[in-house]
């Protein structure tokens, strides 16, 4: 076992693409952190689920839970604009108002059940070319290479996520302040862990410097209580890039993880053994 560091931050969604809660402490399980990407929009012209990829003014807004998610139950959610209105999820004024924000028309949705197959498929996508579109949703230039999608779970092929979920690909996503730095050194002051959207950040052990996650593997992380199951390196697409509050729109972030990073910054994992996390808690490679 190595020691890789301790929780500095964790982070849960409630709505894919806006901007998440600050945690203390958090528990993981088979969806992630309790709670995390419960709710959803869905462009009604497109026919799907859709984030920030597609919707980026979504990444201006903000959102947290009304009371604690508990189990499987998604509770309401508190969205704030970015000029400071709100709504809340239960409020029949909320899709009109996130629709007029997004000059389309859309809905809003809770987690359904992996059997709601239906509501998971994609639609069709917005250019007839699969390498155009491909290109827009992760924002590579033409010089730029795509992401190996044979990687990802084959389901977000036909499903826009991991039936019964919201996640782009998998569960949990871990970022490392190491890895960070790194990028920094690259392109100074520009790399702020808000733009990667971790659920856990971790802060590396002082002997551990470069893109430390990129050499874990299937290897496994005990995080706290928990321990997670590494799967691939995050793929990085035209979010990274996009502005939210407090940071403006910065193209060369995404320039530079394709170039320096191999597309690639932190890493995706599923929860194999369940428990609680906390701020501070120490996190080990397995």
């Amino acid at each position: 076992m190595a020691i890789v560091g301790t929780v500095r931050e964790l982070w849960r969604y409630p709505v894919k693409s806006m901007g998440g809660e600050h945690l203390e402490r958090a528990t993981l399980g088979a969806t992630g952190l309790l709670g995390d990407r419960g709710w959803a929009v869905r462009d009604e012209a497109a026919g799907e689920i859709r984030g920030g990829k597609k919707l980026p003014q979504l990444m201006l807004c903000r959102a947290r839970y009304l009371r604690e998610p508990e189990g499987e139950t998604v509770p309401p959610v508190e969205i704030i604009l970015p000029d400071g209105a709100t709504v809340t999820t239960d409020d029949p004024r909320a899709t009109a108002c996130l629709s007029a924000f997004l000059g389309r028309t859309v809905t809003l949705w809770p987690r359904q059940a992996a059997e709601n197959r239906d509501h998971y498929r994609r639609g069709l996508p917005d250019k007839p070319d699969l390498i155009e579109e491909l290109r827009d949703i992760f924002g590579r230039l033409p010089d730029e290479p795509l992401p190996d999608l044979s990687v990802f779970p084959p389901e977000i092929m036909e499903f826009t996520s991991p039936l019964g979920t919201y996640f782009d690909a998998f569960p949990l996503h871990v970022l490392t302040t190491a890895s960070l730095a790194a990028l920094d050194s690259v392109l100074p002051d520009r790399f702020d862990r808000r733009r990667f959207r971790p659920n856990v950040l971790v802060e590396t052990a002082a002997d551990l410097r470069g893109l430390v996650e990129a050499s874990w593997g299937s290897r496994t992380l005990r995080i706290g209580d928990a321990v997670a199951a590494l799967q691939i390196p995050t793929a990085r697409c035209s979010m990274i890039a996009q502005p939210q509050p407090g940071l403006p729109k910065d193209p060369q972030v995404l320039r530079t993880v394709v170039r320096d990073a191999d597309q690639n910054l932190g890493i995706y994992a599923t929860i194999a053994t369940p428990g609680a996390v906390r701020i501070g808690d120490p996190v080990d490679l397995v």
